[in-house]
């Protein structure tokens, strides 16, 4: 991810969440660089406390950035949830110093689905179905990692570049507690919508403590490129 970076560079981390990044960074950065972790809600990056971090109330749509400020950007699972994100993508190229690196992180949930054709314990659980039925109605890009590298060269950034990430989910590991998670956060509306039913929902968070079920994860791309030097 570091795209070169060294002692002295100033850095920017939209979306800062819990401060790994802004950590991570922070130990890269050495005792002349900077980091900014900027958040809508700051409280977990509040109980951060480092003389070269800065954390910041922020909302990326409609807050201003300072221009030619940063050598890095980066962000994880921000932009796509965005309205407007062409305008947020532009503020960020704009908030790159010449010569900059911008990386950004998104999720492609579309590309690789599940395969029990050649699994038979390869399973697309029927909440997963309602939870991209969900978020297609809200319009929310579930391809939008894998496009990312072509929207970075569109904004003029260049060296451009990308890669993916994922795993196989299999039952009772971290990743199926993590699946677990997200469908009894959205149990509620995904019945309403009618997408899903509450027997459905039970069936397949049992499926998830099943030694045998496997599916593939979402692919977690990262794209990154540079502001042009002139």
């Amino acid at each position: 991810m570091d795209r070169g970076l060294t002692d002295g560079w100033d850095c920017l981390e939209v979306g800062g969440g819990g401060g790994t990044i802004a950590t991570w960074l922070l130990d890269r950065v050495g005792v002349s660089g900077t980091v900014l972790a900027t958040d809508i809600d700051p409280r977990f990056l509040e109980v951060l406390t480092h003389p070269r971090l800065e954390v910041r109330r922020h909302d990326i749509v409609t807050d201003p950035l300072p221009e030619a400020a940063f050598d890095l950007i980066h962000a994880r699972l921000v932009l796509n949830s965005l309205p407007g994100w062409e305008v947020v993508l532009d503020k960020l190229v704009a908030a790159l110093k010449p010569g900059g690196w911008l990386l950004d992180e998104e999720f492609d949930s579309e590309s690789l689905p599940p395969d029990p054709v050649e699994s038979p314990g390869d399973v697309l659980l029927q909440p997963h179905v309602a939870m991209a039925r969900l978020m297609t109605d809200h319009r929310f890009d579930r391809r939008f990692g894998r496009v990312l590298f072509g929207r970075l060269r569109a904004h003029g950034l260049i060296d451009a570049g990308a890669e993916g990430r994922m795993v196989m989910v299999q039952g009772g590991s971290p990743g199926a507690s993590l699946l677990r998670a997200n469908y009894r956060q959205l149990r509620g509306p995904l019945v309403e919508a009618g997408y899903v039913t509450e027997r459905d929902i039970d069936n397949d968070l049992a499926r998830l403590e099943d030694t045998e079920f496997m599916t593939p994860s979402s692919i977690l791309w990262a794209a990154w490129g540079r502001r042009p030097a002139q």
